[in-house]
């Protein structure tokens, strides 16, 4: 059976063969995309949102979300300060320029319209960015919490984070965010943290077998680009490609090998400890379990999810 879902991301490469791999997978429909700010400028997630889009022959609905945090300016720390737009992503991520246009009016009434209504019952979320978006419409509509089916999470680290010892940067971008979308109630939530990411790693080998298609050699590209630059590619040739995992669990059931029930939330307070996913697994915890936490996942099955979206 067909797995409807909207997209919720920031677009930078990542996320970009996420759409990709949501657009080719037999599997699944892909019904909308909104952008939000985080890992570019929302304007330059458009753009790669589209871009993307297009590349697959994929007409569907992009509405451009939040351009700052929940509470706060900017990030935590400046983006300016942190880490300015590379050219890579401030051109486009290598792909074709765009043809289509975002549509009228904001992400965030529509995610509210797009749940309440009741002929998306069965439609998963699967936010890939800081939850920016999804706090603001909760928000704006509390009864949205019991409208979602499903909220899969590209978020957290339970062991070290990426942009601080801590936090991941989803997380961390917008803590207040993270913690309120964690908090309200939504019945079917799984994280799927830095843990699980990269015990999937892709290599150069996985890039080859991706390349029969024009979309399969536009992720292939996408994914040499993250083989190029990231830290843990340096050490073992083979780079965590996150948000692709958070579709490929809507169809792969299998995907994930550990996960854990838990109490999940997020520090939005702490010095050292500014988006933090805390994990709360103890027997004795006053709160409920309010998500499934992966940790580590099937190379093997992720693989071959990727090589079927992209056939």
């Amino acid at each position: 059976m067909t797995v409807r879902l909207v997209l919720d991301c920031d677009t930078g490469s990542d996320d970009a063969v996420a759409i990709l791999a949501a657009a080719g997978h037999p599997g699944l429909e892909l019904v909308a995309v909104t952008t939000v700010n985080g890992n570019v400028a929302v304007g330059h997630v458009t753009d790669h949102t589209l871009r993307a889009l297009d590349l697959a022959g994929l007409d569907v609905p992009v509405y451009e979300g939040a351009a700052r945090p929940l509470v706060r300016p900017d990030l935590p720390v400046p983006r300016a300060v942190l880490n300015k737009d590379s050219d890579f992503h401030k051109h486009g991520l290598g792909l074709p320029e765009a043809v289509s246009a975002k549509r009228e009016g904001h992400a965030v009434p529509f995610l509210v319209d797009c749940f309440m209504d009741e002929a998306n019952a069965d439609v998963a979320l699967v936010a890939v960015g800081p939850l920016t978006n999804i706090a603001l419409a909760l928000a704006l509509e509390p009864r949205l919490a019991e409208r979602i089916p499903r909220l899969v999470v590209m978020g957290g680290a339970h062991g070290n984070g990426n942009v601080t010892a801590a936090a991941e940067f989803n997380f961390w971008a917008d803590p207040e965010a993270a913690e309120a979308v964690l908090s309200a109630g939504i019945r079917e939530v799984v994280i799927v943290p830095l843990d699980a990411t990269h015990s999937a790693p892709l290599t150069a080998e996985d890039c080859a077998a991706f390349e029969a298609t024009a979309i399969g050699a536009a992720a292939a590209g996408l994914i040499r680009h993250r083989l190029a630059t990231d830290q843990a590619a340096r050490a073992s040739a083979a780079a965590p490609v996150h948000d692709p995992m958070c579709v490929a669990h809507l169809v792969r059931p299998d995907l994930f090998t550990s996960a854990v029930e838990a109490f999940a939330s997020v520090e939005t307070t702490g010095v050292r400890t500014l988006g933090q996913l805390l994990v709360d697994t103890r027997p004795w915890r006053a709160e409920a379990a309010n998500a499934t936490v992966a940790l580590r996942a099937s190379p093997a099955v992720y693989r071959e999810f990727l090589r079927e979206a992209f056939a």
